[in-house]
């Protein structure tokens, strides 16, 4: 059996061999009829594109690399699987490459990525990653930060969350419910603008977080939020509202409050941040403020499609807003 070649898809759809590579390079310069026509050819004689004879040929592989903390957070993990859908849209595949929250690591990543064949970066910021800019500028590739949670050098392409706001939504709902004794899981350094917008929410109505009713979580994980939760909950018993900071954290809260005989909501509310999968299946279904990762995937995606076929990059901080997701692990305190 003969190989098809862009050549026979070019007679079949009765076009030039530059048409084809523009229909398949996703280049804007080929009407809608064209495009239909030469994919419908594609499809009937089941033409595969050549990745290496394309990307010797006009420089380009077609790949992004992607760099993240861990894919074993369920937030990194379906991050990644947006932004592979995006850019899978566009016709790109993806290089992945973990962390694990090192800095040294992430330094390590970035010099291996820079040895292999990629037309560009997003990278997903845990504070880590934006510590090395000169490397990312050394690399000479069009890069997008996102997911970024700290203060990120100006000059770059990110794209983040309104994390402060967040932490703002998810306090504001446990106020506006009554509670006046509440206590916040999680005083992890990514998560402080988290922190900072709950005490804003609660400054409002007067209310102080008091220091030794804030959990310092070892980790953002389960146990973390077990942990913490169990060493708060046990001080102040008369706590009447729990705020963690990111859901696995909360799902921890959730555990402890059932080890403590504490009924969620009837004795205790416990509200998380990220809207991760598990947030809908727990027992209860936890009360979270939703992240919409899908959106932050596609607006990198475009900041970095752009890049890369104008050659200019657009610096700037694209702050997406989150929302309050209401399910039953929060109710008024107990008496009111």
């Amino acid at each position: 059996m003969s190989v098809v070649t862009i050549k026979d898809v070019a007679l079949r759809a009765g076009v030039t061999k530059q048409t084809v590579s523009n229909v398949i390079n996703k280049r804007p310069v080929v009407s809608p009829v064209t495009r239909e026509r030469v994919e419908r050819a594609i499809a009937e004689l089941g033409y595969t594109p050549n990745l290496l004879a394309r990307g010797l040929a006009t420089g380009q592989t077609m790949m992004v690399g992607l760099v993240v903390p861990t894919i074993a957070d369920p937030f990194y993990a379906e991050l990644v699987e947006d932004l592979e859908r995006s850019l899978d849209a566009e016709g790109y595949s993806i290089a992945l490459c973990t962390t694990y929250g090192d800095p040294e690591r992430a330094r390590g990543q970035l010099e291996i990525l820079k040895r292999r064949y990629i037309d560009g970066l997003i990278l997903a910021d845990d504070g880590n990653v934006s510590h090395h800019v000169d490397l990312l500028t050394e690399l000479g590739l069009p890069f997008v930060l996102c997911a970024s949670e700290t203060e990120t050098p100006s000059g770059i392409s990110v794209v983040t969350f309104d994390h402060g706001h967040a932490g703002y939504l998810a306090a504001q709902h446990l106020r506006d419910l009554g509670h006046r004794d509440i206590a916040v899981v999680g005083d992890l350094p990514p998560h402080r603008v988290r922190l900072e917008g709950a005490r804003r929410a609660l400054a409002e109505a007067s209310i102080v977080i008091e220091p030794s009713r804030i959990g310092t979580a070892r980790e953002s994980s389960q146990p973390g939020g077990f942990e913490a939760a169990m060493s708060v909950l046990t001080e102040h018993p008369e706590v009447t509202a729990v705020l963690a900071t990111h859901d696995l954290l909360a799902l921890g809260v959730l555990q402890a409050a059932a080890d403590l005989g504490r009924a969620v909501p009837g004795s205790l509310s416990v509200a998380g941040i990220d809207d991760m999968a598990e947030a809908d299946q727990s027992h209860p279904p936890l009360t979270t403020v939703a992240f919409a990762k899908r959106r932050m995937a596609q607006a990198s995606t475009e900041l970095l499609v752009r890049a890369l076929r104008s050659g200019r990059r657009e610096p700037g901080v694209t702050s997406l807003s989150p929302d309050l997701v209401v399910r039953a692990s929060t109710a008024p305190p107990p008496g009111s």
